[in-house]
């Protein structure tokens, strides 16, 4: 049997296990804990399972009918790819792949690629396979941009995982994915995966509690965001308490390329708990126009809200190289109360030469009695840091403190932007280099060595030329 005819076969066999999962799925008979699916499970394919074919580990939407040409409306193989998926959930655990070729699919219906909503009860497990970052085109087109989303996960599905494709944004404002959550919707994976496009949010969290263990890894956030890539505190919805949502926590990012226009990148009214490690961060451009939010700044790590409960208030980066290309650009403004924020062995300092530099602000806190407490270690700054105050700062803990840090623009009697207090008390200095007097001419070369074979070098005098300052000796220094 040739090639195509067995994939023709194989596409009418999944395609019928598709309309038989759909009208289940419409008719609320979808799986729940303690109830496997009426479908059987197995390989799909001629001349296996007598009469009745089965369900494949596998679905390849390009066997639902996707053409991937950039062009076709490829919505309806990828809402069949789910539908099958989540009929295979068994005792709450999926058993599904969705594999997704080389191409460049079109989905104009929202929540095609992931629709986790009642009747469907809890499940563990679905994987999202590309070929490769930029091989696999996921092109989202609805007809409106706001309030519209690739996918949805209404506290149904927790251990997602997404893996080597990209996602492109082809409707101003539309957005990737929402998360909503009172303890279910958890632990999401994305793995070398793009982000591209103009879009209102990457992901959004919203609930009550958990939307939590979440980790990127090698993947790039491009395009612009005129909220935030990772915005968690979407509303509040079934609070009793303004700060429910504060169990939201636990967010990894490394080795990312973070390359994108405008927007901010994480943004948390409420949660935290977040780790960035290794990467590129850079702001390309500025926003288009001015938001009573925002203004024209663009921020990599915005934490609005002062008070949460204990242990969400804590933000690390390290080994991240940032570049501030204008002024608008914030790399963290931080307003919380309490916590902690830590920045080791990090450089910001990659367009230290243009003429604006010396005047940037792109670190900010307000800090109170309670911190938070903020350190950074090894660290090549630019600019100026900025702290505001709450109550007298002469009242006011240590809470911060910089280690052995170069000092890009300023020395330490001007690096500090503070309310009031010219060199404030709460905030100390170890072992820093001052770089304010560098300039990045290269260095000149060195003198040139006397020839041999003119003749014998001439003696140093023991008394320097008129004119000329001695250097002081070793044991001069102390």
């Amino acid at each position: 049997m040739s090639r195509v005819s067995r994939r023709q076969l194989l596409r009418g066999g999944v395609s019928v296990l598709a309309a038989t999962a759909l009208t289940a799925h419409n008719a609320s008979a979808a799986v729940g804990p303690e109830r496997g699916p009426d479908v059987p499970h197995g390989p799909v394919g001629p001349g296996r399972g007598g009469s009745k074919a089965r369900l494949p580990l596998v679905i390849n939407v390009a066997d639902l009918g996707a053409v991937g040409d950039g062009r076709t409306d490829d919505s309806t193989a990828f809402e069949i790819a789910y539908s099958l998926a989540a009929s295979r959930v068994s005792r709450g655990v999926g058993r599904t792949v969705i594999e997704i070729p080389a191409g460049e699919f079109l989905i104009t219906r929202p929540h095609a690629l992931l629709n986790g909503v009642a009747p469907l009860q809890a499940a563990n497990g679905l994987r999202v396979c590309g070929a490769g970052k930029r091989m696999t085109t996921l092109v989202f087109r609805p007809a409106n941009g706001p309030g519209s989303y690739l996918c949805r996960n209404e506290d149904i599905w927790s251990n997602l995982s997404f893996e080597r494709m990209q996602f492109r944004s082809a409707t101003p404002g539309a957005s990737f994915f929402s998360s909503y959550s009172t303890g279910q919707a958890q632990d999401y994976r994305f793995s070398e995966c793009e982000w591209m496009g103009e879009w209102e949010y990457g992901l959004v969290l919203d609930g009550t509690d958990t939307n939590s263990e979440m980790r990127w890894e090698a993947c790039r956030v491009g395009g612009s965001y005129r909220r935030a890539f990772l915005y968690s505190g979407l509303s509040r919805r079934r609070q009793g308490d303004p700060n429910d949502q504060d169990q939201f926590l636990n967010y990894w990012f490394t080795d990312m390329k973070v390359e994108y226009e405008w927007g901010n990148f994480l943004e948390f009214p409420y949660g935290g708990s977040i780790t960035c490690r290794g990467g590129s961060y850079i702001i390309t451009g500025t926003r288009p126009r001015s938001t009573e939010e925002y203004g024209t700044t663009s921020t990599f790590f915005r934490f609005p809200v002062a008070q949460h409960h204990d242990s969400v208030q804590r933000f690390h980066a390290e080994d991240i190289r940032f570049e501030v290309r204008n002024p608008d650009v914030r790399i963290i403004d931080c307003t919380w109360k309490s916590g902690t924020v830590h920045f080791s062995d990090c450089d910001d300092t990659g367009i230290a030469f243009k003429d604006f530099s010396g005047d940037v602000v792109p670190h900010r806190y307000t800090v109170g009695p309670r911190g938070p407490l903020i350190r950074y270690d090894s660290c090549q700054l630019v600019g100026r840091h900025e702290y505001r105050t709450e109550g007298p700062p002469d009242a006011l803990p240590s809470v911060a403190r910089y280690d052995m840090c170069l000092l890009r623009s300023h020395p330490v009697s001007e690096f500090l932007v503070t309310e009031g207090v010219e060199r404030p008390d709460f905030v100390s200095f170890v072992d820093c280099l001052d770089g304010s007097g560098q300039d990045d001419a290269p260095a000149p070369a060195p003198p040139r060595a006397p020839d041999s074979t003119i003749g014998p070098a001439p003696q140093a005098s023991a008394t320097p030329p008129a004119g000329r300052p001695v250097a002081p000796s070793p044991a001069q220094v102390r």
